[in-house]
């Protein structure tokens, strides 16, 4: 039996090798991503999972969910009418879009200085319009469903290996970061409290407190009802507008004036501060689903420039207001500079607190759902449970042990948009589209993309080269004091 197990798990990277499965749509989702994965209905609408983001059309999120991490994860499903009207689609999208990257925009702006705006605003058009190349792929390949299926249908299983690796490492780099967010948030909430148990007296009061957070969310990896793991997520997205109002209503009523000014460029900080802004768009992976949910997909790209506006704009505004109230103090995590004694912060770091606790189970079900699939038919259901759940707590305590061990949330989060976000999100669109359109494309937009290809690539080595110094850096410091 273990090695029929053994060989379960080879098949969760390129599920075509495996016979049963070679027939069907597998995608997996991203966090990022960065924020929650919801979308329209279980019937109606095929929409939407992914990292960070969310939906909140009126009574659909439950059986969404349902319809979108399932085919995530590869189950075939006979539900395809779709349903999804234009506002729903752009709520969704907007959704999908707000997570973990609103918390670290002003960081990014007061470092990079307020001509970097330009660069978060300049990303928000290219990602809108690979979404736009998103659509154009699916509409060339009615029978693709997912990111990784476009990447089949343009490059072959290579595609969809290549694009499945990059999801799993966002979604673990994600996971990675909502864990320092939740130790670090933890430690301001529980700032002066005296913590000490027995078991665990090597641990300091910060290590301690995450692990017992990380502990209270790990049932929720066990748990195989998705309207359960919807109402997860749900709660998710109502931490996310929590989390902005608190900062707008910091800034409304003067709780701190905001009377710094913001400096014009810094330079040579823009490589690293790019993948902060790059990582607050990532959602393209789950904008399959959008496009197969909604009645009239002709609007899809009109979905995705209101989306997108929208999105940069609050963006932009929340790290403007962020920049203007803390100014070079202003922290990785916008929530840790506001004012400790004041209510609206106790409600802003409790929301934080409490927004990676929700995602676990989310993030991890498209996995767990691919992986209990590719079990042998042999084994029980109870058996499945439990290696399902087993496996989703090791990968679990190994993510707490990387938080803890690299506590830097604005480099592993730049990291994390350096390294895969723009591939997912600029790169891998254009390859995509390039590929597929190639005898039909005009020379003007064959330019367009390789460009844009190109920019993305670049981006993409300099940012990771530049993130990934300020973290070996970080780690140097810390190691010598």
């Amino acid at each position: 039996m273990w090695n029929q197990i053994r060989k379960s798990f080879r098949k969760l990277l390129c599920p075509e090798s495996a016979d049963c499965l070679s027939h069907r749509n597998i995608q997996v989702a991203s966090e990022s991503v960065h924020g929650e994965k919801l979308a329209p209905q279980w019937v109606t609408c095929d929409a939407c999972v992914e990292e960070n983001k969310g939906c909140k059309c009126d009574h659909e999120s439950t059986q969404v969910l349902k319809s979108a991490v399932v085919n995530e994860a590869g189950v075939e499903h006979h539900t395809d009418q779709a349903n999804s009207s234009f506002a729903h689609s752009v709520i969704n999208m907007i959704g999908m879009l707000i997570g973990l990257g609103q918390l670290s925009t002003p960081y990014a702006l007061e470092n990079g200085g307020w001509v970097s705006a330009f660069l978060l605003a300049g990303l928000g058009v290219i990602c809108a319009y690979t979404s736009h190349l998103l659509g154009k792929c699916l509409a060339k390949s009615p029978k693709s469903r997912s990111y990784t299926d476009i990447g089949q249908h343009a490059f072959g299983s290579n595609g969809r290996v290549v694009a499945a690796t990059f999801i799993y490492l966002e979604i673990f780099m994600a996971l990675v970061s909502y864990t320092i967010s939740l130790h670090d948030n933890l430690i301001t909430v529980f700032a002066g409290t005296q913590l000490r148990l027995p078991i665990w007296a090597k641990l300091y009061k910060s290590q301690l407190l995450t692990l017992i957070g990380v502990l209270v969310a790990l049932p929720t990896l066990w748990l195989r009802d998705l309207s359960s793991i919807s109402f997860l997520s749900s709660g998710g997205i109502l931490m996310s507008i929590v989390i902005f109002t608190s900062v707008t209503c910091t800034a409304i009523f003067q709780v701190v004036k905001a009377n710094h000014s913001i400096p014009a460029l810094h330079l040579h900080k823009i490589p690293a501060i790019s993948g902060l802004y790059i990582f607050s768009y990532a959602g393209h992976i789950v904008f399959p689903d959008l496009y197969k949910s909604m009645k009239d997909p002709s609007k899809f790209t009109m979905v995705s420039i209101v989306s997108f506006a929208s999105v940069t704009a609050l963006y932009a505004s929340l790290a403007f207001m962020g920049a203007r109230l803390f100014g070079p103090e202003v922290s990785s995590q916008i929530t840790l500079s506001m004012p400790r004694h004041h209510i609206i912060t106790k409600i802003a770091l409790w929301a934080t607190v409490l927004t990676p606790m929700t995602k676990y189970a989310l993030e991890f079900a498209p996995f767990a759902i691919q992986l209990e699939h590719n079990l042998p038919n042999s084994i029980s259901s109870r058996t499945k449970t439990v290696i399902r759940g087993a496996v989703g707590s090791f990968l679990l305590l190994v993510i707490l042990a990387l938080a803890l061990s690299v506590p830097y949330f604005e480099h592993v989060l730049s990291l994390t948009g350096s390294l895969v976000s723009v591939s997912i999100c600029i790169v891998f669109p254009c390859a995509f589209y390039i590929k597929l359109s190639w005898a039909q494309i005009s020379k003007p937009v064959l330019i367009l993309n390789v460009i844009l290809l190109a920019f993305g690539l670049l981006l993409g080595v300099f940012g990771t080269i530049s993130s990934s110094k300020l973290l070996i850096t970080s780690l140097e410091r810390a190691h010598h004091t």
